[in-house]
Parts: structure tokens; sequence; C-alpha cells
């Protein structure tokens, strides 16, 4: 019981030692040029989700905010990772709520439990259009259990609904726990990162890759900011 008391002190001393010495890359996301104007949905043949909307919603391909702040930009560690392989106990959660998809950009670890639960009235039908993982289409009708399921590749995954074609998300799988997504001010926060060289890659939907090489020392922060320049209409 002793050595087992000890054996716990000595772990919690040394994630705590690491801690300290752990540095941050922080930054901002932002555009260059004019995004292509979002399209308000129509949503009128499905009354059960019109009617949760004040205002009718826009698509969410390109997404803005003040000071040309990019948002839904998945900004994380691709290269360097100290947590590779540590899948979070934790499940990540995919709603289907007012006949949109929310979050609209989901992130996740390889091989973490996946959740997709039907908050509307009507039936869905998710589409992960998946090209390194299997490809799968499901119905899930009001009032039914979640989809659990999982991806044990990395990719970007496109994911549609078959019975709402407005419907669109994103999953972005990743071996990485070390991810942010851009805000509404275009910022993100990658903390908790061990002394040594890293590759820090931004990824939107639209707009592609960057990619950043930065190197973390000690207890600092490092500034990183991805621009991308936006689509002609």
């Amino acid at each position: 019981m002793r050595n087992k008391q000890m054996l716990l002190a000595l772990l919690t001393l040394l994630v705590c030692s690491s801690l300290m010495f752990a540095g941050t890359v922080s930054g901002k996301v932002t555009y260059t040029g004019t995004p292509v104007k979002q399209k308000p949905i129509d949503m009128s043949k499905e009354p059960s989700c019109a009617k949760q909307h004040a205002t009718p919603v826009t698509t969410e391909t390109v997404v803005t905010g003040p000071n040309n702040a990019l948002e839904n930009v998945v900004v994380y560690v691709s290269s360097g990772a100290p947590d590779d392989g540590q899948v979070p106990a934790q499940a990540v959660t995919f709603e289907q709520k007012g006949c949109q998809y929310l979050p609209h950009v989901l992130v996740m670890h390889v091989n973490q439990e996946l959740k997709i639960v039907n908050s509307d009235q009507t039936s869905h039908n998710i589409h992960p259009l998946a090209k390194v993982n299997r490809e799968w289409n499901k119905s899930q009708p009001p009032g039914t259990p979640p989809i659990v399921d999982k991806y044990d590749k990395p990719e970007f995954i496109s994911v549609k609904c078959n019975v709402h074609p407005w419907m669109h998300g994103e999953f972005a799988v990743l071996t990485t726990n070390h991810y942010d997504l851009s805000k509404g001010g275009g910022d993100f926060k990658l903390p908790n990162l061990p002394p040594g060289k890293y590759t820090i890659t931004a990824w939107h939907e639209d707009y592609g890759t960057q990619t950043a090489e930065v190197t973390i020392t000690g207890n600092e922060t490092k500034d990183v900011n991805f621009t991308f320049k936006a689509k002609a209409y």
C-alpha cells in the first residue's frame, strides 16, 4: 500500500513538473479577399425545423467574424504531438437540431467514441462521405437511440443528410488531442506542449490547409497566425 502511494505521488510530481515547463501556441486565423456570401436556407418543406429558427439560417461553409476573422478552422499539432494514441474516454456528440448539424465541424481523436443524436421531430439520414475510413449511411427516426461509431484512421470527412440536402457538416478525425477550433474572433490556443519542435496545421473545409513550424523551449507562449485567401465568387 505504501509503495502504491509513493508511486502515485511520484507520477503526480512528474505530471506537475512537465506542465510547469509546458508551453502554449496561440494565434488567430483570418482571411483576405471577399468570401462567398452564404445562402439562406429554405426549410419550408420541413415545418417542424423551420419554426425553430426565428430568422432563416444560412449555410456554414465559410463563417466569418469581425476584423476578417475566420471561424471553424481546425488548428492542431500534426507533428511532434506527445500524446498520439491517447484516446479520450469521453465521447463526442454530433447533434441534429433544427435540421442543422451541431456543431458544424466536430473534432475527435482516432478511435474516440462518436455519438450522433436526433433532437428533431423528423427523420434524418446521416451519411459521412469517408474515403480512408469505411463509408456508411444510416437513417435515424425521431426518438431513437444515438448512433454510436468511431473511426480508426485520421481523415477529414464531409457529412450530409440525404433527406435534407441543405444539411452539411464535417468530421475532423485526428491522431492528437492538441487541437482547437477557431472562434468568432478567429482565435485558437494549444496549451500544455512540452519542449520540442512541432508542426501546426490549420484546416478549413473550403480554403484548404496551411502549416507552420514552431519550437517550444519552456513555459512560454508562441504566436502563430494563419491567413487564408478567400475564393473568388
